[in-house]
């Protein structure tokens, strides 16, 4: 608390502390001294607003208020001009007229702002009687002296006497040169500084300042100071709320209780988190001890890997001189052989050369011709040059390695935070959806997690893994509600979940043909909803959806019918042939028709004939109920046999096969029949 009770002037404790309009506080001398001519204040003022380029905001926000708001006016209430003398130990607001010629002003010293008094100066200001109890009250506790308020020297002397008229604390030298005891000072008295003095008056301050006969009993609400009776009666409160003084001290009281309450839990929480910041430091110790033997151990890592490395190279080094040495060896070997042959043909031949008889060296004399020319033509380069250089012809390029130990460093890494996923950017169609998210802020995303559930609220699973934003996940089931969850990782660790978001499938299906899927051969129109083929060959056409849960009914409308042909309508794996009727193989499940009657066909066998054909203008329906595994189909609306195959189980694709003169035309999103006999 000793902060709160030293004065902003002159760093001592309070001494007839005052209180200024905006709240702050100064001893009653300091004000004194602060003090000075308004003229010289306005124009101080003045020229700073004129060297602000937002002075008239600045002044309307934050001096303005308390001017026009905490203190009353140098004019009269009226503003009528005629200046106001008859008000004692009053403050007044900022001039909108001609200033006393002995008025004076202060700025105080924490914010700048400035009040304007009458000749009293700052005797007008109110006592901080609140304060000056406090530090009373305090002196008592900490057995402080008084220090001198008149002392330029630092620290000031402690105080002898206190002057009662003045309120002023004097050293024993101070008092000499400040208070001498000669002229009108003489009158003073002079006194032992005391303890308790706002407290032995405290009977006093509760009267009147304007009459001194009354006592303090309420309290204007709208000029924020106690009046007392006759002040009721004057004309400038007359018309103002005003409130018992003690009932308005209780309430003020009780709601600075009430805040204190709240600023007293602040602390509370505040001096836990200084206590956890303390914790902290301990464990900032154990971490930095164990991040340091983690570095090291990289680092020793990395100087392993170089010894490593060094002795990989210096086997390579090693190996090299062997092998040039070997080399040097095995052609000293050959020269030296070679050498003796022709070391021996030459003593041969100065020997032959020595012969007297000339018959017996003409009998050698060519072969010997021969066999030098020969040898001296035959002569290598291999005898005169090495076969290996004894320089190595090698230099480790280290500049990489070197430029990445420049570039070893830290990097601050932690798992990312969660994704936000995009309501409006996520869709559902079909049995595909269409999931959009933000990157976390701030945090280094190196990949995303996309998970979806079952759709009937059971385990999430991964569906997409990678560096994009937006992901359509296709070949879901129909009439389901999936959630959708997306997460961050980085080389870290992996970040939380985004929240979750629900996507509800079609509730039955709407799809066409996928030319993509089908085979060739095929023409189709420009919506993909009717097919033709020109040639004899059959040929499949898929649909753009797979099933694998619920019940799903779609028709086909039989647009052209011309040649003798049997079209096939009904079901297929993604990967059925193409090029032959559809259920010859084991990837479809079909019905093949002509104009009198039909077949079930899958895996090349056929069964089950069925009475009725169809023509052009005739409808064949298929219904896939995957909750049962069946399949049926209906020719003109009518059932077309009895189930026709079940036990289905996987992935299925609507399918058609069909050759030259035939053209139909598919239909979907439809109801399933209502009466449907499963016998």
């Amino acid at each position: 608390m000793e902060d709160e009770l030293r004065c902003f002037a002159c760093k001592q404790f309070y001494v007839n502390p005052v209180l200024l309009p905006c709240y702050h506080a100064l001893c009653l001398n300091c004000a004194i001294n602060l003090q000075q001519p308004a003229q010289n204040a306005t124009a101080t003022v003045s020229s700073s607003l004129a060297n602000s380029e937002n002075a008239e905001s600045v002044a309307s926000s934050s001096s303005g208020d308390y001017q026009e708001s905490d203190k009353l006016s140098i004019l009269s209430e009226t503003d009528s001009g005629v200046v106001c003398t008859s008000r004692p130990n009053s403050y007044v607001g900022t001039p909108n007229g001609l200033l006393f010629p002995t008025a004076l002003s202060l700025s105080c010293p924490i914010c700048h702002k400035l009040v304007y008094f009458d000749e009293n100066g700052a005797h007008n200001l109110p006592k901080y009687r609140v304060m000056q109890h406090i530090v009373d009250k305090f002196g008592e506790i900490k057995n402080l002296t008084f220090k001198c308020q008149m002392c330029e020297i630092e620290p000031a002397k402690d105080a002898t006497v206190m002057c009662e008229q003045c309120e002023v604390l004097y050293c024993d030298s101070c008092k000499e040169t400040c208070h001498p005891a000669r002229g009108p000072l003489a009158k003073h008295t002079l006194s032992e500084p005391k303890r308790n003095t706002a407290s032995l008056a405290k009977g006093k301050d509760t009267k009147c300042p304007e009459h001194s006969d009354e006592i303090l009993s309420m309290y204007c609400l709208v000029c924020k100071v106690g009046v007392c009776a006759i002040c009721l009666m004057d004309s400038r409160h007359t018309s103002h709320d005003v409130q018992a003084i003690a009932h308005m001290c209780k309430a003020q009281k009780t709601e600075l209780s009430h805040n204190l309450q709240q600023l007293s839990e602040r602390a509370r929480s505040t001096t836990e988190f200084i206590q956890r910041l303390k914790g902290m430091s301990d464990k900032v110790n154990e971490n930095c001890v164990e991040f340091e033997s983690i570095v090291t151990a990289q680092c020793e890592n990395l100087v392993a890997a170089i010894h490593a490395r060094r002795a990989q190279l210096m086997e390579c080094i090693r190996q090299d001189k062997e092998l040039r040495i070997r080399a040097l060896k095995d052609q000293v070997a050959t020269c030296t052989t070679r050498l003796q042959h022709t070391t021996a043909l030459l003593q041969f031949c100065i020997e032959a050369l020595k012969e007297t008889d000339s018959a017996a060296f003409l009998q050698v004399g060519s072969m010997l011709i021969s066999r030098v020319a020969n040898t001296d033509h035959s002569w290598h380069k291999e005898w005169s040059a090495p076969r290996v250089s004894p320089h190595f012809d090698l230099t480790l390029d280290d500049k990489s390695v070197l430029r990445a130990i420049d570039q070893l460093n830290f990097i601050q890494m932690k798992p990312p935070a969660a994704p936000t996923i995009i309501p409006e950017e996520c869709s559902a169609e079909n049995n595909s959806v269409t999931v959009a998210w933000q990157p976390p802020p701030q945090s280094h995303v190196e990949g995303y997690v996309l998970e979806l559930d079952d759709g009937n609220g059971g385990e999430f699973r991964e569906v997409y893994c990678g560096t994009e934003t937006i992901c359509t996940v296709d070949g879901l089931h129909f009439h389901c509600m999936y959630n959708a969850r997306v997460k961050a990782f980085n080389s870290s660790g992996e970040g939380e979940y985004s929240d979750l978001i629900g996507l509800q499938t079609a509730e039955v299906a709407w799809f066409t043909y996928d030319p993509i899927l089908s085979g060739p051969g095929l023409q189709y129109s420009e919506d993909s909803t009717r097919v033709t083929c020109e040639g004899w060959e059959y040929r499949v056409a898929l649909g753009s959806v797979g099933f694998s849960r619920g019940v799903h009914y779609w028709e086909f409308t039989v647009d052209k019918f011309d040649a003798d042909t049997d079209p096939a309508f009904g079901i297929a794996r993604i990967d059925v042939c193409r090029d032959k009727m559809l259920g010859k193989d084991d990837k479809g499940w079909a019905m093949y028709i002509d104009r009198q009657r039909s077949w079930f066909q899958h895996a090349g066998g056929h069964e089950q004939r069925v009475e009725g054909g169809i023509s052009a203008g005739g409808t064949v329906g298929v219904l896939l109920d995957l909750n049962r595994h069946t399949l049926a189909f209906f020719v003109n609306e009518e059932p077309q046999g009895t189930i026709a195959f079940r036990d289905l189980y996987g992935v299925f694709y609507p399918a058609v096969s069909i050759n030259r003169g035939v053209s139909v035309t598919l239909h979907t999103a439809l109801d399933p029949p209502s009466d449907i006999d499963d016998t």
